[in-house]
């Protein structure tokens, strides 16, 4: 019986060992990967089908807002929630000239039409307002978003998913708190009558929670989802520490110079990149707020069981990455 247990014992740790060294060899590899330059992005015009230079991050903006939504086959939910966001940025255009907007859609590779409802909607509205980049194959959403914010042309860039789940008005909330904050850090309230005052040249970042809305949605979820929340929560707090409720909130958003800092950093390409985020806000000593948004459960969502060990995996990566030192932060 002895000797079982100390084969039992040596087998445990030889599985141990392999999974640390796995993780410490792919942290390795990504620590040079924040250029990512395996997912280039491709912008192509619909009327001529010809690739069009994107815009860079490190360009100074030409629109005062940038929507950046990711797309992996959503060509069902996505149309609803294009119409709805589209119908609100043109109202908020007449009644304010000085308003200008892109929306991009960043297609992760999708299998289904959202090419094609991309397209659509890039013809009827012109690629000034609406952009679709390709990403040819999937990467993931944390590489689907980062491709949007560092081509997009924006002095503030939203985040947002394509099922809709956040009501597209409430960004003048997140705005707001960017608006406020930007006026404190730069020379207080006179801020507003200095000219050369730029609200993208600040780093600031504010994420949508849905903290408030906790109680209710454990009644209401599915338990796997319930368990995945709390221990996702447990795991973000020893990786990232404490000071945000809700990580992972799909609606974001950044000043220019905040995006230019993270997005140029970012390694994750899945569904821990927002833990990144948090991570890199803090070594950054960039503000970050929490406002709560008004937001709804969109049946179709592609979290489920099989996201714990990927989510898992990604955490382990970061925390390897950075603890270590092999993961560089550009400043």
């Amino acid at each position: 019986m002895e000797f079982l247990f100390t084969i039992l014992a040596a087998l445990i740790l030889i599985v141990v060992l392999g999974l640390v060294s796995v993780i410490v060899f792919e942290a390795y590899r990504r620590s040079f990967n924040n250029a990512h330059v395996d997912a280039p992005a491709i912008f192509e015009d619909p009327k001529s089908l010809k690739q069009v230079p994107c815009p860079d991050i490190f360009d100074p903006a030409k629109k005062y807002l940038s929507l950046i939504i990711p797309a992996f086959n959503e060509e069902h939910r996505l149309p609803g929630a294009l119409s709805e966001t589209m119908n609100y940025l043109k109202k908020r255009e007449a009644k304010d000239k000085s308003f200008s907007y892109e929306v991009l859609i960043v297609d992760d590779g999708s299998r289904d039409g959202t090419k094609r409802v991309a397209f659509d909607f890039v013809k009827k509205y012109g690629v000034d307002k609406v952009r679709a980049i390709l990403l040819g194959k999937n990467h993931g959403k944390g590489e689907a978003i980062r491709k949007g914010m560092l081509h997009s042309r924006g002095e503030l860039l939203l985040m947002l998913d394509a099922d809709g789940a956040t009501k597209v008005t409430d960004l003048e909330k997140l705005e707001n708190q960017i608006h406020a904050v930007a006026r404190k850090e730069h020379r207080g309230d006179s801020a507003a009558c200095d000219t050369t005052f730029k609200i993208s040249d600040i780093p600031i970042v504010v994420f949508g929670s849905r903290a408030h809305l906790e109680e209710k949605a454990i009644a209401t979820r599915k338990w796997y989802r319930n368990f995945l929340m709390k221990g996702f929560h447990l795991v973000v707090l020893l990786t990232a520490g404490p000071g945000i409720r809700d990580t992972q909130c799909g609606f974001k958003m950044f000043t220019r110079s905040a995006a230019r800092k993270l997005f140029t950093n970012i390694r994750l390409k899945r569904w821990c990149f927002d833990v990144e985020l948090v991570f890199l806000c803090k070594w950054f000593r960039i503000p970050v707020l929490e406002v709560s948004v008004n937001w709804s459960e969109i049946p179709g969502s592609k979290v489920n069981l099989l996201s714990i060990p990927n989510m898992l995996w990604e955490l382990a990566l970061m925390s390897v990455g950075y603890r270590t030192q092999m993961w560089k932060i550009n400043s």
